[in-house]
């Protein structure tokens, strides 16, 4: 192991990595780099993968290095603005290590993710492969945003993880207590405004309020948009998700772009998706078995980047698609979502009563007919609280993870719809929506849904959630205000689901308008509003006009 090894970028600025060689005679070896942001000695305590080490075992160059301006690295730290550029001088400087054979493979995952593909896009010579886990597909929707909603849980915990590291590199011991005591203290530090939350300012994290500031995807966003054009990208790809993960959607969206959109037809045939039941952070398994825990990844890792920088072949691409099903184990298939997958409509129903936990709200197969709509009331100072999620990155600060939904059902501000129990194993794999029809008393407001499965005990647990805000119900660029009372077709991506509905088990949709502090509360005052509170009267319609549905994909068991 060589520690601090200088890559001089094309600026000038200096980077530092620590470089873990084979001890074992023999080479050149390919190099596998890791560029983070978190520390490149400290986060291979933390991270989800093995130590450098064991994959030098492997038969691999390890280089971990600091991104700019974090920890021993030079230059000033901005997410994402400089990793492009960065990704190429490194890639290249890594190729020419003493020992190389000059192919380089990126690994990392969450940001070292999102390192990758901004290094990509700029197309190194030397770069053969990249394995980008638990990522995005651009840094406004599914990152900082989803659907013109702030995503307040996660990008207030990851500034101020980040805000430390920044306090501790400046030698700022006070500012250090200041953001470590304010995330500490999250879950009651929500309830400020996002811009409010404590000891965050533009010093320390300029950036958090810059997210806040540009609320829709303008040109400030759409540089670091690597779903924009994936012909750019033209090296193989491992793409890891979490079913739990923050990142699933763009961890899918990866997969799919490069599969239907890459440059060349080999490169669409070398990529490979594994989805995990994992969370984002902690990297733990949501599900306590032996398939299922985090040496899956660097297994895959290894094989995948045996096949593309040795040329060795292992079968890695020959199913493009290995899921684990949530109460089944893994399987294999061809495509995301499967081609076997049968999609279907299951149609909100109900006698005006879906709003209390034992209320008449139905899921089944038939269009409705004349049915009295459901009514409920949203109050920004009192939401539906968050109960799980995908969020990052502590459980006890911020909604992570499967929950019981049973107490938050039995909120007034709602709705619950419910299938009848299944009558045969079905496994639903592939993406999830919601098609709403409804109104709202506000000149804007927020729907939220939430994806259930329910055991034949009664236990209702999350699989997915999402959220639109009404404005940006048809572009996340030219957010356009509600006419209070009117009724508008809303389409909510629950996103990527990977679960067994076992016979007897049903499924159920939760509906309402807030999901805090996953994302931050609206105030009803209308886009873009003054943000002062008002309480909001909502009408979800489910008739033959207004066919309010779930769609989901169904494979045989």
């Amino acid at each position: 192991m060589e520690t601090d090894v200088r890559c001089r970028l094309s600026d000038g600025v200096e980077l530092l990595a620590d470089v873990y060689r084979p001890e074992a005679a023999g080479g050149p070896y390919p190099v596998l780099l890791q560029r983070t942001p978190y520390g490149k000695q400290g986060a291979q305590s933390e991270t989800a993968f093995a130590h450098p080490a064991w994959y030098a075992h492997q038969g691999f160059i390890v280089v971990v290095q600091d991104v700019r301006g974090r920890y021993a690295s030079g230059g000033e730290f901005y997410p994402f603005r400089d990793e492009g550029r960065d990704g190429y001088d490194a890639v290249e400087w890594a190729a020419g290590l003493p020992g190389s054979n000059g192919r380089v493979g990126m690994y990392g995952f969450s940001y070292a993710g999102f390192t990758q593909l901004l290094a990509a896009v700029e197309q190194p010579p030397s770069l053969a492969a990249i394995s980008p886990a638990m990522t995005n597909s651009q840094a406004y929707e599914g990152w900082t945003h989803n659907k013109g909603a702030f995503a307040y849980a996660f990008n207030a915990f990851w500034s101020s993880y980040l805000g430390i590291a920044e306090a501790v590199r400046r030698g700022d011991q006070e500012r250090t207590e200041a953001l470590s005591g304010a995330l500490m203290h999250a879950p009651d530090n929500f309830w400020m405004a996002p811009e409010a939350f404590p000891a965050l300012d533009r010093d320390i994290t300029p950036y958090y309020f810059d997210w806040i500031e540009h609320p829709t995807y303008d040109d400030y966003w759409a540089r670091w948009s690597i779903d924009s054009d994936y012909s750019r990208i033209q090296v193989p790809a491992l793409h890891v998700a979490g079913l739990y993960d923050v990142f699933v959607s763009g961890t899918k969206r990866n997969f799919v772009g490069l599969r239907s959109g890459a440059s060349t037809a080999e490169v669409a045939a070398r990529q490979k998706f594994v989805v995990a039941p994992f969370h984002h952070m902690p990297w733990y398994p949501v599900v306590e078995v032996e398939d299922a825990n985090s040496k899956v990844v660097d297994d895959w890792q290894v094989r995948f980047f045996t096949e593309t920088l040795k040329e060795t072949g292992t079968g890695t691409f020959e199913s493009p698609v290995s899921t684990y099903v949530l109460g089944a184990g893994w399987r294999d298939f061809s495509a995301w979502p499967p081609q076997e997958a049968k999609t279907e409509r299951l149609f909100l129903h109900s006698a005006g009563r879906a709003n209390t936990r034992f209320g008449d709200g139905t899921l089944d197969t038939q269009t409705p007919g004349d049915e009295l709509p459901d009514l409920y009331i949203y109050d920004p100072n009192a939401p539906v609280m968050s109960e799980g999620g995908h969020s990052c990155c502590v459980e006890e600060l911020t909604p992570m993870g499967p929950a019981c939904q049973c107490q938050r059902e039995k909120a007034k501000g709602l709705l619950v719809y419910t299938t009848a129990p299944q009558e045969r194993d079905v496994d639903v794999v592939g993406d999830v929506t919601l098609t709403l029809y409804a109104a709202s008393s506000a000149a804007d407001t927020d729907w939220t849904a939430r994806l259930c499965l329910v055991d034949e005990d009664g236990c209702s647990r999350n699989l997915q959630e999402g959220i639109v805000r009404a404005a940006f119900r048809e572009s996340l660029t030219t957010p356009q205000p509600i006419t209070p009372g009117k009724v508008y077709e809303y389409v909510i991506d629950l996103g990527p689901v990977s679960a067994r509905v076992p016979a007897g088990a049903r499924l159920r949709i939760d509906v309402t308008s807030s999901d805090f502090p996953q994302w931050a509360r609206n105030s009803n005052s209308g886009y873009p509003g003054d943000g002062v509170p008002q309480v909001a009267t909502q009408t979800v319609l489910h008739t033959a006009e207004y066919p309010s549905h779930l769609t989901l994909p169904m494979v045989p068991a």
